[in-house]
């Protein structure tokens, strides 16, 4: 199963420095039955796009909470043979029970010089307590509408340089 876990360039560093991602159990974001029930319609890539994008709208709640890392969306796509639903992250939250080690990772996906802006000014909101109205939402939603870039293992080094 193919999930998605919202990370911080701190916890990229984390992975590589101690080879997997961790404590456990992981909240994440995947293809589960709930998505599937929400999004008839959908395609199986169009539902691998939706578990992306709450593991990065996840990933501005990280970000939050992460004083010194830069304004950055970073998700990783990890292949997992065990995750159970985690009906507080939504439709599509599921919780990895173990930790997932790098060969695991599939691939990591990073907002561009261009989200940057956008997403330091959803994380000031959300670190003053946002968001409170129609407005502060428009910002989550400007994030939104930013592709992340997707990176291979092999580049992760060349990420944190």
């Amino acid at each position: 199963m193919r999930v998605y876990l919202p990370v911080t360039h701190s916890g990229l560093r984390d992975l590589v420095a101690s080879g997997g991602l961790g404590p456990s159990p992981l909240v994440g974001y995947a293809v589960t039955g709930a998505l599937r029930e929400s999004y008839a319609q959908g395609d199986e890539e169009e539902l691998e796009y939706v578990a992306m994008t709450a593991a990065a709208k996840a990933a501005l709640t990280l970000l939050a909470r992460a004083e010194a890392d830069p304004p950055r969306r970073v998700v990783v796509a990890v292949d997992v043979d065990t995750a159970y639903p985690c009906h507080e992250a939504g439709a599509a939250g599921v919780e990895l029970p173990q930790v997932v080690p790098m060969r695991q990772v599939a691939s990591v996906h990073l907002d561009t010089d261009e989200a940057e802006q956008d997403v330091a000014a959803a994380v000031a909101m959300l670190r003053a307590g946002g968001p409170r109205d129609v407005d502060e939402e428009f910002l989550l939603d400007a994030c939104e509408g930013h592709e992340l870039a997707w990176f291979a293992t092999q580049e992760i080094g060349d990420l944190l340089a």
